[in-house]
């Protein structure tokens, strides 16, 4: 019991924000390394990426995606036509900004 509140705990203090937003919500659907209901988050960040080598574009683009996805501004043509577009799902701007600086910032 103390070793699961010292974790708890641990990841608490030490996780950053879009860490915890990211693996609480998105990992649902996108998978770090897989295509399985939606594409991996590892294809995401390289379609950006390649799209959006700026840290700033990248994050605003993506970041407006998440809050009303969209085919026509969608990058993932190909990918919605196999998974669908992702849905609305009601995200404030700051949480998604958060989630796209995550991404950004980690390698999948």
């Amino acid at each position: 019991m103390r070793v699961i509140f010292l974790l708890l705990l641990h990841i608490l203090l030490f996780s950053d924000d879009g860490a915890l937003l990211f693996h609480g919500n998105c990992i649902t659907c996108h998978n770090e390394t897989r295509a399985l209901s939606a594409p991996s988050m590892r294809e995401i960040r390289q379609s950006y990426l390649t799209a959006f080598s700026d840290k700033k574009d990248f994050v605003k683009y993506m970041a407006q995606f998440i809050i009303k996805p969209d085919e026509e501004s969608s990058i993932m043509i190909d990918k919605i036509k196999k998974y669908k577009l992702m849905p609305l799902l009601g995200y404030e701007q700051s949480v998604a900004y958060e989630i796209s600086t995550y991404v950004y910032e980690r390698e999948f």
